[in-house]
């Protein structure tokens, strides 16, 4: 780990967040996830790192080979809305399987859920199946990090490596904020990790098969979710 990177406590300021935010800029993914565990983790938790939450929507490996890498054991959670492709299913667990990655699949579809939300609502869907299950899945956790890039969206150009989510009580860290789309391809090449399989359909973003369509050439990326809909967020990063 970079010892330049100051190791701040839960109870950090909002100032000492975004100054040490700054310091962690240009600093590898991996060592990024190595201060957050030396910042807010607890040498004697059982079992290690039951106080931080990695969630991955599993559109490519990166965040969960960085948090495996710098953090073996970590668990790195898919939360299954009901609604994803099953090659995102097949490309999460075939990723655990292959690279020792601790995946698990949070599969509460609870049964009092509208079955075609999306139909009439894609944002009181998108709450009931992605935002309140990470809120639960975020009860008693510290820290939630992230695959967020700033490169993602114009909503997300002004991601912070760490900063406080108030509304949900947690440190949140985007280790991979500042890496590039030729950033995230050169790290997959050169750990010689697989591709989405949805990719070579033309799928530059994936999200739930309702709303997710491949996008065309010299489309923004992200322009095949939530086609025409004028929504760009499903609420997970937004506080």
């Amino acid at each position: 780990m970079n010892p330049s990177a100051t190791l701040v406590s839960l109870s950090a300021s909002a100032q000492e967040l975004v100054d040490v935010s700054r310091e962690l800029e240009g600093m590898l993914p991996a060592d990024i996830v190595r201060w957050a565990v030396a910042s807010f983790g607890a040498a004697d938790e059982v079992p290690p790192y039951k106080s931080f939450l990695v969630t991955s929507s599993f559109q490519d490996a990166t965040l969960s080979h960085v948090a495996q890498s710098a953090a073996p054991g970590i668990e790195v959670v898919l939360l299954d809305t009901g609604y994803l492709f099953a090659e995102t299913h097949w490309y999460a667990e075939n990723l655990g399987k292959t690279f020792g990655i601790n995946v698990h699949i949070d599969k509460r579809n609870e049964p009092h859920l509208a079955p075609n939300g999306w139909q009439v609502d894609t944002d009181a869907c998108c709450a009931a199946r992605k935002v309140v299950p990470l809120e639960d899945a975020l009860e008693n956790k510290k820290v939630w990090i992230t695959g967020v890039r700033r490169e993602d969206s114009e909503a997300r150009k002004s991601t912070p490596i760490v900063s406080r989510d108030i509304m949900r009580g947690v440190i949140k860290v985007n280790p991979l904020a500042g890496m590039s789309d030729s950033d995230i391809a050169l790290y997959n090449e050169l750990y010689e990790l697989p591709v989405h399989p949805l990719r070579e359909h033309g799928y530059t973003s994936i999200g739930c098969w309702p709303c997710t369509r491949p996008t065309k050439p010299g489309e923004d990326p992200r322009a095949g979710r939530w086609s025409g809909s004028g929504k760009t967020e499903c609420g997970l990063h937004i506080s």
